[in-house]
């Protein structure tokens, strides 16, 4: 076995198809197509199903993936080594967030540093976010909840306090009322983020802890539509309160006996926190956390 029939098979692997492939590699399709063949004869296994012009992955197939998108991985991090030195002044950095707010000016301050490096970022829910981090789709992620895992490393970024919000009509969010206890939301109608979202997860144990019941009468997985939802009058919702948007027809008010939070961790594998890619953007956050820790606290919040 080659190196070379590795990347050869990722490529199709990738891509489903050997004219594709030949062409992301620079070789011709009778290389390539010999390369895979020499492959599944040498090991005796079927690696792809020929369907017309697409190559479909086997379940043997879908197992090497795995390995190879390792393999790529690591490659692309001793090229980075071997070639910029102690300069980053090329390369590709994959961002995952379950949110746009916290990521945005990590990548501000990550784009200051290092200009020449192409920032990608993809927004999913939890579920999706971290599956593109342990297999290699992504570099780093921003998440607000991190189960334990031993092939993750991570650190906490932030934490903000999650408040309640509702229209400026409803009695408990009227103008002349400054808070919200959490007995007040029992049996009212609510609008509920989706199960997996930090937001839910954290208001749910707290309101479980209070024998608090909501009315949940509708469920969403966007704090936009969800914001809109409740401006609608559909029923209250929850958000954290650095994500949350001033709109003249809702209001937010704080959970005054209720402990609810709100994180952001920033999330990397294990086996890749040697990457000088991933080591500089962990450098800039730690910059960037340590400056919000000052600045905050300089100003007594």
């Amino acid at each position: 076995m080659r190196y070379t029939q590795l990347r050869s098979f990722h490529a199709v692997a990738e891509t489903e198809s050997v004219t594709a492939a030949a062409n992301r590699l620079n070789i011709s399709q009778p290389t390539l197509t010999t390369q895979i063949r020499q492959l599944e004869e040498e090991y005796a296994v079927e690696l792809f199903v020929r369907t017309g012009r697409r190559m479909r992955l086997t379940d043997a197939g879908r197992e090497l993936q795995q390995i190879t998108r390792r393999m790529i991985a690591d490659e692309a991090d001793a090229r980075h080594f071997l070639t910029e030195s102690r300069e980053l002044r090329t390369g590709h950095l994959r961002v995952g967030a379950v949110g746009p707010f916290h990521v945005t000016e990590m990548l501000v301050a990550f784009h200051a540093r290092y200009p020449e490096i192409e920032i990608s970022v993809s927004i999913g829910n939890s579920n999706v976010v971290l599956r593109n981090l342990l297999e290699f789709e992504s570099d780093v992620a921003v998440l607000a909840y991190v189960e334990n895992d031993d092939r993750l490393w991570y650190s906490q970024y932030s934490e903000s306090p999650i408040v309640a919000f509702g229209r400026r009509d409803h009695p408990l969010f009227a103008p002349d009322r400054d808070h919200i206890r959490i007995a007040d939301l029992h049996d009212q109608p609510m609008v509920a983020r989706e199960h997996g979202s930090n937001t839910r997860r954290a208001s749910d144990e707290a309101m479980a802890k209070a024998n608090v019941r909501p009315k949940i009468v509708m469920e969403i997985g966007s704090r936009e539509a969800v914001r809109e939802a409740v401006a609608s009058g559909v029923g209250f919702g929850f958000v954290s309160s650095a994500e949350y948007i001033a709109d003249e027809r809702i209001r937010s008010l704080p959970v005054v006996d209720a402990e609810i939070f709100n994180y952001a961790h920033i999330v990397c594998r294990q086996d890749r926190l040697q990457s000088r890619l991933i080591s500089a953007f962990l450098d800039v956050t730690s910059a960037l956390h340590s400056t919000e820790h000052r600045s905050l606290a300089a100003t007594g919040r």
